[in-house]
């Protein structure tokens, strides 16, 4: 049996999830959220919980059942609670700032980058060197969150760019280290 697939899921009563023709709908105060469900994977609702069985046991339904389980276990979190990505931005000169919904980010460039966000998906900033990405869609917020990060991605000498908060960024000894 798969370790996260018979897992079980505690649905807060804010949230509504539905499964009709291979479709689970999450509905929650933050949004609504889709997802397509293998036909080898069964759910069973009991009280506010969710359990997924599986048909059988052949490696890809196996796959499948913790694959599910996981993804409708971070719908129901996008949707009652949300997502949050935190960034910094490290580098003299380096800002961000909020310019109503968008992104205005000074990273060095002879121009500013203006970054719009996608539906579902805001931005904070709480210092001029720091900013968060916030959604209910984990993979939403995620994907956001890395095509900011590479507009500037921090490199190995200085450390300078965007990076995730607390990742570490492996540096590098420069030219006079070789000698």
């Amino acid at each position: 049996m798969s370790r996260v697939g018979k897992k079980i899921i505690d649905i807060p009563s804010t949230v509504n999830v539905k499964f009709d023709a291979e479709m689970c709908t999450v509905k929650g105060p933050k949004g609504e959220l889709k997802f397509a469900v293998d036909p080898m994977i069964t759910p069973v609702m009991e009280n506010n919980t969710l359990t997924f069985t599986r048909a059988n046991d052949e490696k890809k339904v196996r796959a499948m059942h913790g694959l599910t389980r996981a993804h409708i276990a971070w719908m129901v979190e996008g949707v009652s609670n949300g997502f949050t990505r935190n960034l910094q931005i490290e580098g003299v000169g380096y800002k961000v700032e909020l310019r109503g919904k968008n992104l205005l980010l000074n990273l060095g460039y002879s121009h500013p980058i203006f970054f719009m966000p996608p539906d579902g998906v805001e931005f904070a900033v709480t210092t001029p060197t720091a900013f968060s990405v916030k959604g209910f869609d984990k993979h939403l917020v995620g994907e956001v969150a890395a095509k900011v990060r590479k507009l500037r991605p921090p490199e190995p000498y200085k450390g300078k760019g965007i990076r995730y908060e607390g990742e570490y960024i492996r540096r590098k000894a420069g030219k006079s280290a070789g000698k």
